[in-house]
């Protein structure tokens, strides 16, 4: 039988003392500032928070619920509040080329301000230049203009008419314009009586006609150039009467802005594109009405949109620098987006539907984005790294980026950028961008790895508990006292599975604070104890425990054949893992190994069939490398084992089952009975050492609970690696068994142990001669595969018998043959 002794009950849990603490409930407690444990990430933190060079954007790292939400937003809110206000961003017209929008950069607060002060000018406009245009001094001076030139073409028209008369000939006004004609007392010379004059009087007044013709053409000619000069000076008359007007109005606003000359210089392009529009501003209420019954929006899409400020970022509320945490970062939510209306059919746009991003907002401050969030909207990681390496904000569609549309769309002018990017994500997330994208090192260049535990130690003890006390006032539970406490580290404890850390997964703590708070409010309590925590934390196993109660009861009900008493060869009682969702329970698993005579091959079925992952079947190839090593060094393993888990239908991985795989493979080579009340868990390597797992609590407590469903009989247990002892935070029923002696736990620390406890019988050493002791497992094992060996030789001496037979049969039957 085995020497190895099992573990004392003070081994299997380590309790938080609830005298250690100098208070007697939580209320007694000062706040806890710092954040617990996490002293290398917070010092990222600041450094990639403080730093201002290019590409020392962070990267905040670690599972969910661990706090580095709630520490980043902490110091981001600390930093912002110091740092000045961003500048304001518009988008104004581009009068020479609308298609392409210009940005105006403004102090804080001063955008609002602007877009409602041009919109109270062009109201004002609206009114005063028609108002202008109305009054008696404009419409003498438009008269002046028009009668002038009226005179003018009279006095042309009164001169070549006089002359005309002169020699008898009038000037008459026909459908095609101005003619001649011979006059006789006063009368048109009908075409007649002309052709019955004297032919020297004729050609005479011909020629006269004639000469007056060109003048009157000459005059023709020069009535175009007078009215387009009545024109151009009327059009003088009405840029005056309007600069009057305009500039007065203009005037007052640039007094506001005299500071800011982008500002001065969109005021004049304004006033410019206004006197270049004046009969826009002079038309009548009853056009606008037209429009509208044409199908029109004239609220929405007149002319005087070309005129409004389109306010993109406005931080006239902001304090400090802003901070935006966007929690859908599509690519359209980051760099922002050009919209379209329908109207009349079409989706029309101009730079007054340009629509901030997240970029937009955050520029000059800071941006948090979630890095599974962004990474799995199209474009959206491609679209932020473009900005951050240009250090401007482009606003293009997807479909301009990417050559998809070839339809004409607006190109604003890109913004700069100057902001700092904090992404939250996993691990596993920055170390395969920091593998797969080689400009994600450039740009993301601080890294701040939240720590998932912290050292168990009575200073960390009373930290926890101000930890709890902090969460209680914050959340307004009632307060712990300190046996409640010390339960609360104790679970923190079990949830990394080592007695000597404790979590730092802070949401995990913080639901179990609000659970037991109401646990304790049912109970009429006003102050949590530790009954209310362990009441909160078996109705939460409770709520989640539908499967495991259902696959204990399949093997208490024999449907999933487990032993837990007698003796089998080649079976052994493995311990596996089961995690749904947020909850994890052992379960044990039949393990059984068949030998046969062959050439030393293993075979793993879970791996053949492929139900076992790479590393269950890695455990198992070391199986075969453990027995050649062992009891193979002088002569082939003439060996051929299967292994496989008996009712498993599922994928398979870990190498935790490998001490569990190995017992059974020499069980069954050695012939040698396993005892079925133990279950054994470990890890094996080449050499027989025993290597630590995980989940060492469940699996142990998965196979206490089959066995005390059945009754706890003497010498019901589970083989352990003595690495895993310091891991060990058992329930409380299973450490009152071990402590009546109705379960044991045993560790060890070579496959050798475990065997001698699986089995009774010694494993054995070899001695000086090379020998095992007579009787033990080693030497069992090792004389079977001798036998193996031997018959494989003498197999292979009878089949050479055999073929050398054959061959000198075929010889002599040649020399018959000749």
């Amino acid at each position: 039988m085995s020497t190895i002794a099992p573990l004392p009950p003070e081994a299997l849990y380590r309790p938080c003392d609830p005298e250690q603490f100098p208070f007697r409930t939580t209320a007694e407690l000062e706040e806890l500032e710092e954040v617990l444990g996490q002293e290398r990430a917070v010092s990222a933190v600041r450094f990639g928070i403080g730093i201002r060079r290019e590409g020392y954007n962070l990267f905040v790292m670690g599972p969910e619920g661990i706090g580095k939400r709630s520490l980043v937003h902490q110091f981001l809110d600390q930093r912002a509040a110091a740092e000045p206000h961003p500048s304001d961003w518009c988008y104004i017209n581009n009068f020479p080329d609308p298609q392409r929008p210009r940005m105006l950069r403004l102090p804080p607060g001063r955008a609002v301000k602007l877009r409602k002060d041009v919109d109270h000018l062009i109201e004002e406009l609206r009114s005063t230049l028609p108002a202008a245009f109305e009054s008696e001094q404009y419409r003498t001076r438009a008269q002046e203009i028009e009668e002038e030139i009226k005179a003018r073409q009279e006095s042309a028209f009164s001169t070549i008419r006089e002359e005309a008369e002169r020699h008898n000939i009038t000037l008459i006004r026909t459908p095609g314009g101005f003619a001649f004609a011979p006059m006789k007392d006063g009368e048109v010379v009908n075409p007649d009586d002309f052709g019955k004059l004297e032919e020297h009087d004729r050609d005479q007044m011909q020629e006269v006609m004639e000469n007056l013709q060109e003048q009157l053409q000459r005059i023709a000619h020069q009535v175009p150039k007078w009215q387009k000069e009545a024109r151009e000076r009327l059009r003088k008359l009405n840029r005056e009467v309007a600069a009057v007007a305009v500039d007065h109005a203009i005037d007052e606003v640039r007094e506001h802005y005299a500071k800011l000359p982008e500002v001065i210089e969109f005021l004049d392009t304004l006033r410019k594109d206004i006197l270049e529009h004046i009969n826009d501003f002079r038309k009548t209420e009853e056009g606008a009405s037209s429009l509208q019954l044409l199908g029109g929006d004239h609220s929405e899409h007149d002319f005087f949109r070309r005129y409004k400020v389109n306010v993109l970022v406005d931080h006239g509320e902001t304090h400090g620098a802003p901070v935006i945490y966007e929690d859908h970062p599509t690519y359209q939510n980051l760099i922002g987006r050009v919209e379209h209306q329908a109207q009349m059919g079409a989706l029309v746009t101009d730079y007054t539907l340009i629509r901030a991003g997240a970029l937009h907002r955050a520029n000059g401050g800071y941006l948090v984005i979630d890095a599974l969030k962004m990474l799995t909207q199209p474009y959206a990681w491609e679209g932020l790294k473009r900005v951050l390496r240009a250090r401007e904000i482009r606003i293009e569609s997807l479909g301009q980026v990417y050559s998809l549309v070839s339809t004409v769309s607006l190109e604003p002018q890109p913004i700069p950028l100057e902001l700092k990017v904090v992404m939250l994500g996993s691990r596993m997330i920055y170390y395969l961008l920091s593998a797969y994208d080689p400009e994600f090192a450039e740009l993301f260049k601080v890294a701040a790895d939240f720590e998932d535990e912290i050292e168990r130690s009575g200073e960390n003890d009373l930290l926890y508990a101000r930890l709890i006390g902090t969460q209680a006032r914050k959340e307004k539970l009632r307060p712990f006292n300190r046996a409640a406490v010390a339960r609360i580290i104790e679970h923190a404890a079990r949830l990394v599975s080592d007695a000597e850390r404790l979590s730092t997964h802070l949401r995990s703590i913080a639901d179990l604070q609000r659970e037991a708070d109401y646990w304790a409010g049912e109970a009429g309590r006003n102050e949590v104890d530790a009954e209310d925590v362990q009441h909160a934390i078996d109705q939460a196993i409770r709520r989640q425990d539908r499967i495991h109660r259902q696959i204990h009861e399949e093997i208490q009900r024999g449907t999933i054949l487990i032993d837990t008493d007698g003796e089998r060869v080649g079976q052994v009682n493995g311990l596996s893992v089961i995690g749904l969702g947020g909850y994890h329970f052992g379960q044990p698993s039949r393990i059984t190994a068949t030998t046969r005579l062959g050439e030393g091959e293993v075979m793993d079925i879970e791996r053949e069939t492929e139900l076992g992952g790479p590393i269950h079947t890695k455990g198992v190839m070391i199986l075969s490398s453990f027995l050649a090593e062992r009891y193979s060094k002088n002569q082939p393993l003439s060996l051929n084992a299967s292994l496989v888990f008996e009712q498993s239908y599922g994928m398979i991985e870990g190498d935790s089952a490998s001490v569990g795989e190995l017992c059974a493979l020499l069980s069954a080579i050695g012939e040698v009975p396993v005892r079925q009340a133990l279950a054994v868990t470990g890890s094996v390597n080449q050499l027989g050492q025993v290597q630590p797992i995980g989940g060492v609590n469940e699996k142990i407590e998965g196979f206490f609970d089959v066995c005390r469903a059945r009754g706890l009989a003497p010498g019901q247990g589970v083989v352990i690696p003595a690495s895993n002892v310091k891991h060990l935070m058992l329930r409380a029923d299973v450490v009152e068994a071990v402590r009546e002696g109705r379960f044991q736990i045993y560790a060890v620390e070579q496959v050798d142990q475990a065997v001698e406890l699986l089995t009774g019988i010694a494993a054995g050493a070899l001695d000086e001669q090379g020998d095992y002791p007579e009787g033990s497992v080693n030497q069992r094992v090792r004389d079977r595969l001798t036998e193996y060996a031997l018959l494989r030789h003498t197999f292979a001496d009878l089949a050479k018998e055999h073929t050398d037979g054959e061959e000198r049969k075929d010889d002599e039957k040649g020399e018959a043959d000749d």
